[in-house]
């Protein structure tokens, strides 16, 4: 089938609907053909806007963020351009971490409900496919990329798996586009590269509808992964922890192996965290008969998973920071907390500090250097915050990250949690 903007419009009526479409632009052949392609669509579609996202990797990295401000310019198109670190993280390889980041930047720029289009094509399947084979996927890595999920607020559509790169070249020429070529596509210590230029090009001299079977091959792993992925949403109805988004280790000990491998797999993935290797995963199982006092960690790049109390948590590695400083917090402002990077809200800390005295400027925000008591009952004693937090159920590894709000050596109270009764410059002093 011929690749044009009323084909391209049947694809895209097959995906969910959105206040507005955003394009993933890199200004190659592939992005330039689906964007030229939605421009002539737009008439008949929610909000466009464009996203380049500027990896700082190549000398050319500018010249090709400058070619696609002249091309939407062009078009009348809204772009964002996102300058983005992507340095690879320890045991992550260059390409990962461009995509890490890439994806990153897309879920930041995502509202609730709108779609991020992408254009991905059948070649692509078709090296994921085989770069998943290598690598010993499952279902979950040979089902290669569906045409759209679920992605940050909104969804990530593909609409263009059903055209080959020579199609897709074809369209760039009747619409006679100018594009930019990446040199690094052309390198070959790059797995997807050598796929691309050396392995696929042997395919297709025996078989030459190599990519169709092989995209074929992608959609009936696709099913088997949907099977695989009901299993485990009844699993975990049976496996869920007490804490949302957790699993009682317990529970998932019953479960036979397998299925304990389905629903780990299916926990992950559904948290948005990069699967692990099957190491790992099992692990992950070796975890589940641990001594309740027992904190072990596995982790990989861009996740990790801990053991606390008979419960499994599962979350992107935290930031580093500095637990000894403090820092301002303007009053009626909402500020990031940096040992989490989670919103700290004004109104919150408002309700957290009821009934106690406020100073209306000077508010400071620390974290736990040992030592630390409340009065968090007007009549109670005071206690040491490292008891209130354990008896609060507070996971070990969060009890240093939670703000505590100071004014001057005044302890005021925990973010979220308690006010601290006791008088002033005293909360280090009796206990009844």
């Amino acid at each position: 089938m011929e690749l044009d903007a009323d084909a391209l419009y049947q694809r895209l009526r097959a995906l969910p609907p959105a206040p507005a479409l955003r394009v993933a632009y890199s200004g190659g052949v592939d992005s330039s053909v689906l964007l030229h392609l939605l421009a002539s669509l737009r008439e008949q579609l929610p909000p466009l806007s464009v996203i380049h996202v500027h990896h700082g990797l190549s000398p050319e990295a500018d010249r090709w963020a400058e070619h696609c401000r002249k091309t939407c310019a062009a078009l009348d198109l809204p772009l964002e351009v996102v300058a983005v670190d992507a340095r690879p993280l320890q045991g992550e390889s260059p390409e990962a971490a461009a995509r890490r980041v890439r994806h990153a930047a897309f879920e930041d720029l995502l509202r609730p409900g709108e779609g991020l289009l992408t254009a991905h094509h059948r070649d692509d399947q078709a090296e994921t496919l085989l770069l998943a084979l290598m690598r010993g996927s499952g279902p979950a890595g040979l089902a290669a990329m569906p045409r759209w999920r679920p992605f940050g607020p909104g969804w990530l559509g593909r609409p263009l798996l059903d055209w080959g790169r020579e199609d897709i070249l074809l369209c760039a020429r009747s619409l006679d586009l100018a594009w930019v070529d990446d040199p690094g596509n052309a390198e070959h210590h790059f797995d997807r590269n050598f796929l691309r230029h050396r392995v696929l090009p042997l395919l297709a001299e025996r078989w030459p509808a190599a990519d169709k079977r092989i995209a074929h091959a992608a959609r009936l792993q696709a099913e088997s992964l949907a099977l695989h992925h009901e299993l485990a949403r009844l699993d975990f109805e049976q496996c869920s922890g007490l804490e949302p988004g957790t699993l009682n280790a317990r529970a998932l000990e019953l479960l036979p192996p397998l299925r304990q491998r389905n629903l780990l797999r299916w926990w992950l993935q559904d948290k948005g965290l990069p699967l692990p290797s099957a190491g790992r995963i099992e692990s992950i199982r070796r975890m589940l008969t641990a001594r309740s006092d027992r904190q072990p960690v596995v982790a990989w790049p861009g996740a990790e998973v801990r053991y606390w109390h008979g419960h499994l948590y599962a979350f992107p590695p935290l930031p580093h920071f500095d637990a000894t400083a403090r820092h301002p917090w303007p009053p009626g402002t909402d500020i990031s907390n940096p040992a989490t990077g989670a919103h700290l809200y004004w109104s919150v800390l408002m309700q957290t500090l009821a009934g106690i005295e406020i100073p209306e400027n000077g508010l400071t925000l620390g974290f736990r250097q040992g030592g630390e008591r409340l009065r968090i009952h007007p009549a109670g004693p005071t206690r040491p915050l490292k008891d209130l937090m354990r008896e609060a159920g507070i996971p070990p590894w969060m009890r240093g990250r939670i703000p505590l709000v100071w004014h001057g050596e005044r302890l005021l109270g925990v973010y979220g949690l308690w006010a601290n009764h006791d008088q002033p410059n005293n909360n280090t002093g009796s206990t009844s």
